[in-house]
């Protein structure tokens, strides 16, 4: 049996240190997500024993690109789930405009992208957190799809395509699955940090991007999907490159890898961010995301245990270390 944790926050972060706390917990939390079982047997450890420096040496962030857009993934989602308005107010809107049974007030979100349906638990998860009622809202016309059959098997991938129904067929593109606070009627989003870079398909029906020289914020449709491009800098997408900002230049210093140009150094509230990461090389990345989460005030968050009955993958067994480190427990002070 595996403990799955489902949060759901009880009040906005509105406080403009609390969200970048926030936004840099999702970004480290986004760098651990993506430790490959490779990387893992090379450190010789579980995922949740790898630390801060042990993470800083594996990332590559300048050759990474998919590192930024993984975070912006993560940053967009728990700002939902935390009721963050520079993020829910354009999601309310553009999911008022995809389907008019929709109460879009207080929306919500699931996380999903396939390439996580491998980790322990994680589909049955998400399947069980929509509910039994849940449904896919694939086009404007036309019956929902039951959810949990369906992303049961858009899980495999692209070679899933055969398998599912023609209006959502490339639905295993998904990054997040959108709802209203009924958690029943689900539309598939899918998060890119560059607009260019959207592909539409059956199924999907919304994008989420930041805004661009070419692309002004707010909510519009176009080839075939509706676009939520996010302020920048003055919206979310600022905030964000703030906390995306002060991680990498934590994990710079402790993977000692050559420094980001002069001009990209973040404000001085970001490098307070920064060189409290810096001090806890040692300290499980687990535990810094904890930390972070305190920083950010996650008392306020409700916590929800589930258990999942699932078979463990090879990795998550922890393997034995001929030394025990003992790290200080990370705590981060106020911003504001």
């Amino acid at each position: 049996m595996a403990e799955v944790t489902f949060l759901t926050q009880a009040a906005p972060v509105d406080e403009y240190g609390r969200a970048l706390y926030a936004v840099a917990r999702s970004v480290v939390r986004a760098m651990l997500d993506q430790i490959g079982k490779d990387d893992l047997t090379d450190l010789g450890c579980d995922r949740d024993k790898v630390t801060m420096r042990q993470l800083s040496k594996l990332a590559r962030l300048d050759r990474d690109k998919g590192m930024r857009g993984d975070g912006l993934e993560w940053a967009i989602h728990e700002a939902v789930v935390g009721g963050e308005p520079r993020v829910t107010q354009h999601i309310s809107e553009v999911l008022s405009r995809v389907s008019r049974h929709i109460a879009a007030d207080n929306p919500t979100s699931l996380m999903f992208g396939h390439e996580r349906a491998k980790y322990l638990g994680f589909t049955d998860a998400v399947i069980q957190q929509a509910g039994e009622e849940a449904v896919l809202l694939p086009g404007r016309r036309g019956h929902p799809y039951a959810f949990g059959p369906w992303v049961a098997l858009a899980a495999l991938g692209k070679q899933a395509e055969s398998a599912l129904a023609e209006r959502i067929q490339q639905i295993w593109k998904t990054d997040l699955f959108l709802s209203d606070g009924q958690h029943v009627k689900y539309v598939a989003a899918t998060v890119k940090s560059d607009w260019h870079a959207l592909e539409s398909g059956r199924g999907l029906r919304i994008g989420i991007v930041p805004e661009a020289p070419d692309l002004q914020p707010g909510v519009k449709y176009q080839n075939g999907l509706w676009l939520v491009s996010l302020p920048d800098p003055n919206g979310f997408m600022g905030l964000f490159n703030e906390g995306y900002m002060a991680v990498a230049g934590a994990v710079c210093t402790l993977g000692k890898h050559e420094r980001p140009p002069y001009y990209t150094k973040p404000s001085a509230k970001a490098q307070r961010v920064q060189e409290q990461i810096e001090k806890y090389p040692t300290a499980t990345v687990v535990d810094i995301v904890a930390a972070l989460d305190e920083a950010a005030q996650q008392n306020l968050v409700e916590v929800d245990h589930q258990l999942v009955s699932v078979a463990a993958p090879p990795w998550l067994h922890i393997m034995e270390r001929d030394t025990s480190v003992i790290a200080p427990r990370p705590r981060f002070e106020k911003l504001d």
